[in-house]
């Protein structure tokens, strides 16, 4: 009777191992889902706040072309021939010379 239970024990043992396996095998695969599950929700956060980013970073582009068009537009204006030539008469009481005031000079 000592053998029939040491050979009973014996059968038990592999099918408690072989559960036992099983449960580790169905563990291990429900946490690489569970991991897999918050990967998937971090990278879906991180894209909507990166593409959050790229929309702010649009928007500020739009404005700064519109700048910089506003100040090509000034400076064409403020370097117009006409205004530099009035500003020279105006202020600085330039005029063109007459006929025999220019002189030339040959090499």
């Amino acid at each position: 009777m000592t053998q029939g239970r040491s050979f009973t024990a014996r059968l038990a043992w592999p099918s408690a191992l072989r559960l036992n396996l099983s449960a580790l095998v169905v563990l291990a695969l429900l946490l690489a889902c569970l991991g897999s599950a918050l990967a998937v929700i971090g990278v879906s956060h991180l894209t909507r706040e990166q593409y959050a980013q790229l929309q702010r970073l649009e928007r500020e582009q739009q404005q700064l072309q519109t700048e910089w068009g506003q100040l090509l537009l000034e400076e064409s204006a403020w370097s117009s021939p006409a205004r530099i030539e009035r500003l020279a008469v105006e202020r600085l009481e330039m005029r063109l010379p007459g006929v025999d005031e220019v002189e030339v000079i040959h090499p």
